[in-house]
């Protein structure tokens, strides 16, 4: 990551954007993230919003969902785009079986609206009575998700035209059919060009999808599971990479 002056206005911050390299190969959803993300500060100009103020939208992930949100919007209005032919039904629940340990990455305005969402479902039976790895905010009696209005963009971007191909990446078998459309890497890649363009001004942190769930539906009050939940600096950059960002 290129080295940059600290950021004390707006002005600067765009020129930070601008300058600011990310760890590993550039890639055109990096190129574009930019872009947007240049257009979202100069319409913040435009509207006098204060540096500070800014900042700490900027922190919290909102303009990274905001500009990914519109992506997927535009993808799912697209009759030829991905969203053409998916095979995705209320009960299916495949995607909501989690990999790995942290189950995806979110931000903190997604983590925190996540835990308001499931808090008032605590002590409720999770995902888990359903299979070992599901998220926790699954019904494990219906299959739905129970903060489904408040799901985060991981989850609003999992598609599938295939929901054999579903059942056999949710039991560790590659299959095609199934994934992630770009919205999300494009929120990823938003994400850490922030953090990057803000370093020495504010910490800009992600968290882990599945203990945000899980702390939640456990009962823990949301600064316990934030706490808990917060990634370390790497897997922003890790998570991207597995994006193709």
């Amino acid at each position: 990551m290129a080295k940059t002056s600290k950021p004390r206005n707006l002005t600067e911050l765009r020129a930070s954007v601008a300058a600011v390299r990310l760890k590993g190969p550039a890639t055109s959803q990096t190129d574009r993230a930019r872009k947007l993300l240049l257009v979202y500060l100069d319409a913040a100009d435009s509207h006098a919003v204060p540096f500070a103020e800014l900042v700490k939208s900027l922190r919290s992930g909102l303009p990274a969902l905001r500009i990914a949100g519109a992506e997927l919007a535009r993808q799912a209005s697209d009759p030829a785009g991905p969203f053409a032919g998916i095979d995705c039904a209320a009960g299916c629940a495949f995607c909501c079986i989690l990999s790995g340990t942290d189950g995806g990455t979110i931000t903190a305005a997604e983590a925190e609206q996540l835990h308001a969402a499931l808090a008032p479902q605590r002590g409720k039976n999770t995902g888990a009575a359903w299979h070992p790895q599901a998220c926790a905010a699954l019904d494990p009696a219906t299959r739905q998700c129970r903060a489904y209005d408040a799901r985060p963009l991981i989850c609003r971007s999992y598609i599938s035209t295939d929901v054999t191909a579903c059942a056999e990446i949710a039991e560790g078998t590659p299959a095609a059919g199934a994934g992630v459309v770009g919205a999300q890497g494009l929120a990823l890649a938003v994400h850490a060009l922030i953090r990057a363009a803000l370093e020495g001004v504010s910490q800009v942190p992600t968290y882990a999808l599945a203990r945000i769930t899980a702390g939640a539906m456990h009962g823990e009050d949301a600064a316990t599971t934030l706490r808990a939940a917060r990634q370390p600096p790497r897997a922003l950059d890790d998570e991207r990479r597995r994006f193709g960002a």
